[in-house]
């Protein structure tokens, strides 16, 4: 992968990546193979994107992917990885701010694909674009985020 393109293709929506890779992993060592999955993939598939949706929810999309299929595949071998590495990790404020960390953590206890939409809809995307990401109809978002809103009370308030 060339810098140029990493600038330019990757670097402005590195933040969202972070989010969505930090809710669906606990430990920095995964986090950091989850990012780097979804870097390589960003830049692997490049030449499929055809402008039917912004950049922005085609990144989305693949993120959203690579974190649920090495999801699967850790649950499908049973890893479990407590190493713990810090290079990546102290460009998100979620490891040190403890309400997101605390926020993370209920997320992570979520179905794979509400934890998808929640992160997105906390990076104030429309119902629209997690739609188009989620594959979902915007009817259903909406329903869908008002039941996730309640199940992370739940699970931060004990309720």
């Amino acid at each position: 992968m060339s810098e140029d393109f990493y600038i330019k293709f990757i670097l402005p929506y590195k933040g969202m990546i972070i989010k969505l890779c930090r809710a669906y992993t606990d430990n920095e060592f995964d986090f950091e193979d989850y990012f780097q999955e979804v870097c390589l993939q960003i830049w692997r598939s490049k030449d499929n994107f055809r402008e039917q949706s912004k950049w922005s929810t085609w990144i989305y999309r693949i993120t959203l992917n690579v974190c649920m299929t090495m999801l699967k595949k850790q649950k499908k071998h049973g890893a479990i990885n407590g190493f713990v590495h810090n290079d990546l990790i102290t460009e998100s404020e979620a490891f040190t701010d403890e309400e997101l960390q605390m926020l993370y953590m209920a997320i992570r206890k979520l179905p794979e694909v509400d934890k998808g939409i929640i992160v997105l809809y906390l990076e104030d995307k429309s119902y629209k674009e997690i739609a188009e990401v989620s594959g979902l109809n915007i009817t259903t978002i909406g329903a869908r985020i008002n039941r996730i809103k309640t199940k992370l009370k739940a699970i931060i308030y004990g309720k």
